[in-house]
């Protein structure tokens, strides 16, 4: 039986950096090792991609201009190569892959995230989502999302729930990359709270800071806050909280000592710190028309050993599992929040790094592999 081909579109793509750009590099990835795949994305992304995969490239910006080349380029490669599946890799890429699906009678398929399908323009809502909901397979990273994408007119049967996959590569205790990274940053006999992911409004850096980091740090003089990340540049939409509005608030509120911003990092670093730290926080605030879709950035934590206190709010729920691989408070509830990580902080380790990475093993990359291919068959 010949190998399906599989034509993917998005804008998502190393070199740039983020949880979606992992995610759609591992889905062409996990679906080259039983077809053939083709990727349309960003131009720089061929020096990046997975080694079985081929890739065309078209203009990162203007974002019409890579819409309209991408949307160009789909079609001329469906005509041209015959695939079975096209697949956009989020919202924005959905109408590219509808059009390429059409013109060779293919099927279509998208993987939303959240934000693309909420994000409030109205430009985006009148052209983007009549092709969401005519596209033939919608697949979503949490049950949360799946409830956004029916409220946005979706057919609940062409929905498919697969969570985002992780790598699992935890450092050993004594890592000399760990002894780096402290050293680096001047965190040696410090315990840390690593805060990662783009800074914005949504993600609550400024409000945790304000509102729980004072009472962490009365209990806990030796801790510090490590916040890797910067304020978006690529996003649909989001309302950033810059790194001197994050340290202007420490500032006010007596912990300035206790805050380190380390920006954007290297994959090599990002590791250590995720090996170096105690927990992780994720103080994600409920924005209208901003969704946390999953919350990737809790598995890459657990994946590490490393237990995550939230909010639960958004697909945070799916991606944290409270009093196994973390603890949840309820939305908004600083001293609680505060609390929880209080008594993670308080209390043994293993127990927290054991469920952490026995949870992260369900989220493995190979797994979700197994999930979107299921999928898409299923979609014929």
């Amino acid at each position: 039986m010949p190998r399906q081909r599989i034509l993917i579109v998005t804008r998502n793509l190393p070199p740039l950096v983020g949880g979606m750009e992992r995610l759609n590099w591992h889905m062409a990835d996990e679906l080259s090792r039983h077809a053939d795949v083709h990727m349309v994305g960003p131009a720089g992304a061929s020096r990046h991609r997975p080694d079985a995969v081929a890739l065309t490239e078209v203009p990162l910006r203007p974002l019409w201009k890579f819409l309209a080349a991408s949307a160009h380029h789909a079609c001329r490669i469906a005509r041209a190569w015959r695939p079975d599946i096209v697949l956009a890799g989020s919202g924005l890429t959905a109408p590219a892959a509808y059009l390429g699906a059409k013109v060779v009678r293919a099927r279509s398929a998208v993987y939303i995230h959240g934000l693309d399908i909420t994000v409030r323009n109205a430009i985006y809502q009148s052209c983007w989502l009549p092709a969401i909901r005519r596209i033939d397979s919608v697949v979503v990273n949490s049950t949360p999302t799946r409830l956004l994408a029916i409220d946005a007119g979706v057919r609940a049967g062409r929905i498919s729930i697969v969570p985002p996959g992780v790598s699992l590569q935890a450092l050993p205790a004594n890592d000399p990359a760990k002894r780096a990274f402290l050293e680096r940053h001047v965190l040696q006999g410090r315990r840390i709270l690593l805060s990662v992911g783009r800074l914005t409004s949504r993600k609550g850096l400024r409000e945790f800071v304000l509102q729980a980091l004072p009472q962490i740090v009365a209990r806990h003089p030796d801790i510090t806050l490590a916040v890797i990340g910067d304020v978006p540049g690529q996003a649909l939409s989001a309302e950033a909280q810059t790194p001197q509005c994050i340290l202007d608030a420490a500032q006010q509120v007596g912990v300035a000592g206790h805050v380190k911003m380390l920006g954007v990092v290297d994959d090599a670093t990002l590791e250590a710190a995720f090996a170096s730290s105690s927990v992780h926080v994720f103080p994600i605030r409920h924005v209208r028309g901003d969704p946390e879709g999953f919350g990737m950035v809790a598995i890459e934590a657990a994946a590490h050993g490393l237990p995550t206190v939230a909010f639960a709010t958004g697909g945070v729920v799916d991606a944290v599992a409270s009093g196994r691989s973390g603890l949840l408070v309820a939305p908004g509830d600083y001293p609680a929040l505060a609390e929880a990580i209080s008594q993670v902080l308080a209390g043994p380790r293993d127990p927290w790094c054991d469920g952490a990475l026995d949870f992260a093993r369900g989220f493995a990359w190979p797994i979700f592999g197994d999930r979107l291919r299921a999928v898409l068959q299923c979609a014929a």
